[in-house]
């Protein structure tokens, strides 16, 4: 009996496995790179960018949150900033998208990610942007505004996460962080169980809006699924809390004009701890709370996210005129 039991644990083994080598196959040939690259440390990051028809104003930085691409924050903003006069840059986080992780592991800091990025960016010729951060990338956005002022010129976070929160979180996280059970739990159980699910996570993660009916087509969101992708977004979220003790207490540093718009009805990153948080101490920081939107301000309104960035770059250029009578 013990030798039908280990046989029959190899084959369903073997059959998972294969299933998601086979499913990481198909989505890696469903949604390839729709940008460029730049190398850092023999590890490649993948970036998109659009371009205003004019000299452009400034350089926006899209940062995406977990789980997710530079295309979540590319889609539904590039374009509308670019015809603002801006020069849009979105990057595939360290270990997302098609970003690899020169560091592995420990690339999972968000201030290892700001300094990647930041040298990705300089990489391209840009030395200064105006950062547009959405939820989990709310903490690499203002570790970059802390510990690298003089490369942000304004910062919009959209439903960011930045203070320690209530309670942990969802107990996949931590299993796929873990080397060992990880690698096994990444390359035999979430491929077939994250399928099943896919469509209702994402209405959980929109709610109360209704996620676009293209949004998997245009974003490729199921690029999350690939093993190498899961365990990174997994280890990112595992040891985030412990990084927001750390740094929430140093917001009140935070120079640079900066204006928050979320969500009054965000189940996923909680408002009343993370955006009232944030306006209260980042000085002179604006906050906009818009009704009856979810975590995924951005999509649903995506026009308040450019008015918050039009909104800082102003500020900005006033602060600069004064700067110089």
């Amino acid at each position: 009996m013990f030798r039908i039991f280990v046989l029959a644990a190899l084959t369903v083994s073997v059959g998972l496995a294969g299933f998601t080598i086979s499913q990481t196959g198909r989505i890696a040939r469903a949604f390839p790179p729709r940008g460029q690259f730049v190398e850092i440390d023999n590890a490649r990051m993948h970036y998109t960018e659009r371009k205003p028809d004019r000299q452009a104003r400034a350089t926006v930085l899209l940062l995406h949150g977990a789980s997710g691409n530079q295309a979540d924050m590319m889609v539904p903003l590039g374009d509308r900033l670019a015809a603002e006069g801006f020069g849009v840059l979105a990057f595939d986080r360290p270990g997302h998208g098609w970003s690899q992780r020169p560091g592995g592991r420990a690339d999972a800091s968000p201030a290892v990610q700001a300094a990647l990025i930041r040298r990705a960016v300089e990489m391209l010729g840009v030395d200064k942007v105006l950062l547009v951060a959405h939820s989990l990338a709310g903490v690499v956005a203002t570790n970059l505004a802390i510990e690298h002022q003089s490369f942000v010129s304004g910062l919009v976070l959209v439903a960011p996460v930045t203070h320690p929160w209530p309670g942990g979180i969802e107990a996949y996280y931590t299993v796929a962080a873990t080397r060992v059970i990880g690698q096994l739990f990444t390359r035999l159980l979430v491929m077939p169980m994250a399928l099943l699910r896919f469509e209702s996570g994402l209405e959980f993660v929109f709610k109360p809006n209704v996620p676009p009916t293209d949004y998997l087509q245009k974003t490729g969101a199921q690029l999350v699924l690939r093993p190498s992708s899961f365990m990174a977004n997994a280890q990112d979220v595992a040891g985030l809390h412990a990084f927001v003790e750390k740094q929430a207490p140093r917001l009140p540093e935070i120079k640079t004009p900066t204006a928050i718009v979320t969500g009054d009805s965000d189940t996923i990153v909680l408002t009343h701890i993370h955006s009232y948080g944030s306006a209260k101490e980042i000085p002179g920081a604006t906050l906009k709370v818009l009704p009856n939107v979810g975590h995924s301000v951005h999509w649903a309104e995506p026009q308040a996210v450019v008015d918050a960035v039009l909104e800082v770059a102003g500020r900005g250029a006033q602060a600069t005129e004064v700067g110089a009578r």
